[in-house]
């Protein structure tokens, strides 16, 4: 029983430190500062940078179809 009770008090301090862990990201909006700084800057400068083909440039009927016209027509 004594194993027991110990158990259960390392779990439950276990889940008030993850409780007070996520506490502390949500009052002071942590989650989103990251997502402000970090994360974005480093997605804008990854996907901002690649190579891309001009669809200005291509005639609109030389573009490809999206599906086929037997999938787009209304019977």
């Amino acid at each position: 029983m004594k194993s027991f009770l110990r158990f259960l008090g390392k779990l439950i301090g276990i889940g008030a430190v993850i409780y007070g862990i996520l506490f502390a990201v949500f009052y002071w909006d942590l989650d989103g500062k990251f997502m402000y700084y970090i994360w974005e800057p480093m997605m804008v400068k990854r996907f901002d940078n690649m190579k891309r083909a001009d669809n200005t440039s291509i005639p609109y009927l030389q573009k490809d179809k999206v599906a086929p016209d037997e999938y787009t027509q209304i019977l």
